[in-house]
């Protein structure tokens, strides 16, 4: 038999990392780091785009794990803000990319450094090899969960084209992803 402590022990700090992650006061303790004042649903959209300039509003959608609708509203927000603004999308000129603007860019950088600096703060006291490896191992991490998503993905596609209900999982219930800020 396999020994699981070390596995249950990874998705126990998973969890507390995602739940960390999805908590308000999170979102609180780096917007006040940056010293920016903006609702707490949109900075971590604002800060993907300006780290995956010209998204669309699926690829947004998608990469934060929301519905298109909510990202398409909070988008719009984003624009009533001046932040963000919709350009073309390249190659095909159906879909409307989402640019950062200057002053969105001003807010982006505002995020980065206070990132910086709360990550600097909670990793300070490891040892440099940890502080080396921990971005190297958890990158890996996501890569490797993103391939199996996509996997996944592609798998239950044709089952989708074959008609609802036939051949497709059903869901219990939905975790929510966490964001990245």
């Amino acid at each position: 038999m396999q020994d699981t402590r070390n596995l249950d022990a990874l998705a126990a700090a998973l969890f507390d990392v995602v739940g960390l992650l999805n908590s308000p006061r999170q979102d609180d303790v780096l917007l006040r780091l940056a010293g920016v004042s903006l609702d707490r649903a949109m900075f971590p959209l604002l800060a993907r785009l300006g780290a995956s300039p010209g998204m669309s509003v699926a690829q947004l959608a998608d990469a934060a794990g929301r519905d298109a609708s909510t990202i398409s509203r909070q988008v719009a927000k984003l624009e009533e803000l001046g932040l963000v603004k919709r350009v073309e999308g390249g190659e095909d000129l159906r879909v409307r990319a989402v640019a950062v603007t200057r002053a969105g860019g001003r807010i982006v950088d505002a995020l980065a450094r206070a990132r910086r600096t709360a990550l600097a703060e909670l990793t300070g006291r490891w040892s440099q090899e940890e502080q080396e490896m921990f971005p190297l191992l958890l990158r890996k991490f996501a890569d490797a969960m993103r391939a199996t998503q996509q996997a996944l993905r592609s798998e239950m596609a044709p089952s989708a084209e074959r008609g609802a209900g036939r051949g497709r999982r059903q869901t219990v219930s939905a975790a929510r992803k966490p964001r990245a800020a």
